[in-house]
């Protein structure tokens, strides 16, 4: 007599390869790969430089900025400093409306690595914060995740991407994360803004004005990172 088990066992692995594919693992190796994807895009075709030097002249207006703000969210998600990108937006589009498109870019690439994370990459990650510096990190963002983000923002001593990432590790919504980031990141967005906007007449009072404050900031943000850093090592939990 034919037996029909064997047939049938085959159809048991379509749901343990789903399982596999969408465990922790493997989203987070998706992530990986993405993300290695995307620095190695810019790392080889240096897009930034298209916003820096080489953007159309004919694109202009509020198309030209909505346009920029697009490519200056994906190039945030590939790691190109946002330092250049304000820059250029000021170059390009004067402070007004530089620095509109750089806010809106600013917020669309913290929102995409963030969601980014939090999909692919929290369950695995968070699996590796168990007993180290970083699980009173996730605490601090969890408990005062707007506070948090919006100081980090305010004093930009920790890499933007890493603020993200952690920030999507943690239990902090993507809401109050991206209201944060928005209003945190204005005044340092402003002054790089402005000084690209300014760099022809560099002795002019806005230009020493905006460099005077990303110094300023700059150090604030050192010592902010240093006091977190401190304050994170005292907290974290012991072996």
């Amino acid at each position: 007599m034919f037996d029909p088990a064997p047939a049938a066992r085959p159809a048991g692995s379509a749901p343990r390869l789903s399982r596999a594919l969408l465990s922790p693992w493997s989203r987070f190796s998706l992530l990986v790969v993405v993300l290695l994807g995307a620095a190695s895009t810019m790392l080889l075709f240096e897009p930034q430089r298209l916003l820096a030097s080489g953007w159309p002249p004919q694109l202009t207006g509020g198309a030209a900025a909505v346009l920029f703000g697009l490519a200056y969210g994906a190039l945030t998600v590939a790691f190109v400093p946002r330092p250049l990108l304000n820059i250029a937006a000021g170059a390009l589009f004067g402070a007004q409306t530089g620095l509109a498109a750089a806010l809106a870019g600013t917020v669309l690439g913290a929102g995409v690595s963030f969601m980014l994370g939090r999909v692919l990459g929290q369950d695995a990650l968070r699996t590796l914060l168990r007993g180290k510096l970083l699980t009173a990190a996730d605490g601090v963002l969890s408990r005062h995740g707007f506070r948090s983000v919006l100081a980090l923002r305010l004093f930009p001593g920790i890499p933007f991407a890493a603020a993200n990432y952690c920030a999507a590790t943690s239990r902090m919504g993507a809401p109050p994360f991206l209201l944060a980031t928005g209003l945190g990141s204005i005044p340092n967005t402003a002054a790089y803004v402005i000084a690209g906007s300014e760099a022809a007449s560099p002795t002019s009072p806005a230009f020493l004005a905006a460099m005077g404050f990303i110094v300023l900031s700059g150090l604030g943000g050192a010592l902010v990172a240093w006091r977190k850093r401190h304050r994170l090592g005292r907290s974290a939990p012991r072996d």
